[in-house]
């Protein structure tokens, strides 16, 4: 499969679908099997016919050929309903060079909604930053992908400034409104302002809101490896700004480059053992990493749930 988390080749796909689609089929030839069925123009595919349903939609034409009810089943009729969030608060602007956490997000969140397609599962889409922004309902429908694109462009085309974080308000909020088992898929940089041991309960306190209702939760915790974990910059006083807050400070990277380095990894490693504790996938997604490891995760998962 061709790298195209590369930024030059990146921007030379400007259309959604057409990189979803690359990115997809060229996963599904690395996985050596399709775990694909075909599709027609009309409908999804056949099955046999369920005594005392509705006779409405029996191709009666097979029946004919082969002696066996076959029912048509179309694209609404769906395997598993899969709610994807995702973070458009400040702080995944960065880096502002190359392509930004909330980019490659798009990008990902736009191919697993073209796999989704091809699974027949039902998909919404959430975009939130301190609240819930915009949500869809949950289709499978070709025009509700595409309805689905067109939003996604939106977010890619207007990133937000000065706008913080709240993903505990939001995950509460989704946890009442989703009324059947889902899988909920979350992409942001896990990232709050002033994130204390008070705030990380509470966001595993909404965490366990979802999956007290028994949704499947998986978290694409996005991050920038080189600048962001390792904060590697140039050897000189550098002018910092936080994206989300707007406050300003002015340091030498070198001079607090490992405490800084052991406090977010003392943070990531909470949020990866409150994860195994409330049995929750999180995945590191690095915006240089590419989207295979982001779609086979979704697949685990979904082969554990059907």
């Amino acid at each position: 499969m061709p790298r195209l988390n590369e930024d030059q080749e990146i921007r030379q796909l400007a259309n959604l679908e057409l990189l979803a689609r690359q990115v997809v089929e060229g996963f599904i030839t690395g996985l050596h099997q399709s775990p694909f069925h075909g599709f027609s123009v009309e409908f999804a595919e056949h099955r046999l016919y369920n005594n005392g349903e509705s006779v409405k939609n029996i191709d009666w034409k097979l029946l004919a050929r082969t002696d066996k009810l076959f029912v048509k089943q179309f694209e609404e009729e769906t395997n598993l309903r899969c709610f994807l969030l995702l973070d458009t608060s400040s702080s995944m602007n960065f880096p502002d060079k190359g392509i930004s956490k909330l980019q490659f997000s798009i990008y990902a969140v736009a191919s697993l909604m073209y796999l989704f397609k091809k699974q027949r599962d039902a998909f919404s889409l959430c975009l939130f930053s301190d609240k819930i922004d915009w949500i869809s309902a949950a289709k499978s429908t070709s025009t509700h992908l595409f309805y689905l694109y067109a939003e996604l462009e939106k977010a890619y085309n207007n990133p937000k400034t000065t706008t913080q974080t709240n993903i505990t308000g939001v995950l509460h909020h989704i946890a009442q409104e989703i009324h059947q088992r889902s899988m909920v898929i979350i992409f942001s940089d896990m990232l709050e302002n002033n994130m204390d041991e008070e705030k990380l309960q509470a966001l595993f306190a909404a965490i366990q809101h979802l999956k007290y209702n028994k949704h499947e939760v998986v978290i694409f915790n996005v991050h920038d490896k080189q600048k962001e974990l390792g904060l590697n910059f140039d050897n000189r006083p550098h002018h910092f700004i936080d994206m989300e807050s707007g406050e300003e400070v002015k340091v030498h990277p070198g001079k607090i480059r490992e405490a800084y380095q052991a406090s977010l990894t003392h943070f990531r490693k909470q949020i990866e053992l409150k994860c195994a504790q409330y049995h929750i996938d999180i995945v590191d997604a690095g915006i240089d990493e590419g989207y295979n490891d982001i779609l086979k995760a979704y697949l685990i998962k979904r082969n554990k749930m059907v």
